[in-house]
């Protein structure tokens, strides 16, 4: 099994991070992927509530998840989108798409921890004033095993990824826009660390550089083993990085140590 993860750079103009996105998702094609995942709010970053509106759709109108959709039938592929913003009424939900190679959406998953947190005194997020939160845990049978849906914000939440092992899972998808501040203290120590609690291959592309005038994020999107070895790792930059998974480690691990109960 080899998977691609994308590092992109999306900003507040739809159009442009449109085509980064079907660019790198093409390049990962071309590397005979069976697995691409994109990273959170691929299609959009920003604080502006009149951009984020007049450039955010209901999932079966979005015209990436319908670019894509055409794309994973054509050349029967996997692709998770790792976040867009999909519209709930007058709020959205920040919500990661799988996409299989029927073309079909197989599941979907709302982002259920929203990132409200005072960075600095210029930099404050306040997620849940524009999103609403899930509430369920989702994972999805593959050719290959078994991956569990997360995203970003919810890294800091191990009783998720505890809650989502106990489905036998394989890898786990944490697709991100992580910020440059809190990605240099944690971001990859977070991820070791759910990977190796849970003896589960970790996918984590994340967004990179200057996304907006309020938001920086820190890339180093990373695929890390289940006894949490980085196995490649994107420091910068847009791009994708690849890796061939060998899905039975994770069980192999749990029946050497035997801590998930």
């Amino acid at each position: 099994m080899k998977v691609a993860c994308i590092q992109l750079s999306s900003g507040e103009n739809y159009e442009k991070n449109f085509k980064s996105i079907i660019k790198y998702t093409y390049e990962a094609i071309k590397k005979k992927s069976d697995l691409i995942i994109t990273p959170e709010t691929s299609s959009i970053i920003t604080s502006d509530k009149k951009i984020l509106y007049a450039n955010t759709y209901t999932m079966q109108k979005d015209p990436l998840v319908k670019e894509i959709k055409k794309i994973s039938k054509k050349f029967k592929k996997w692709i998770l989108i790792g976040s867009l913003p999909i519209k709930d009424g007058k709020k959205f939900r920040n919500r990661s798409v799988m996409i299989g190679p029927s073309g079909k959406i197989v599941k979907y998953y709302d982002k259920i921890n929203m990132f409200d947190i005072k960075l600095t005194k210029k930099e404050t997020h306040k997620e849940s004033k524009t999103f609403i939160p899930g509430s369920k845990l989702v994972s999805v049978n593959l050719p290959w095993g078994r991956l569990g849906l997360t995203i970003c914000f919810d890294l800091r939440f191990p009783e998720i990824y505890r809650n989502l092992s106990k489905k036998n899972l394989n890898f786990i998808s944490v697709p991100s826009a992580f910020t440059k501040i809190t990605g240099q203290k944690h971001w990859i120590t977070l991820l070791k660390a759910r990977a190796i609690e849970n003896f589960c291959y970790i996918f984590a592309p994340n967004q990179t550089g200057k996304n907006t005038k309020k938001r920086e994020t820190f890339g180093h999107s990373v695929i890390i083993s289940p006894d949490g070895k980085i196995l490649k790792i994107k420091k910068s930059g847009t791009g994708v990085i690849y890796e061939n998974i060998d899905p039975k480690i994770s069980f192999k691990l749990r029946k050497v140590i035997p801590s998930l109960i």
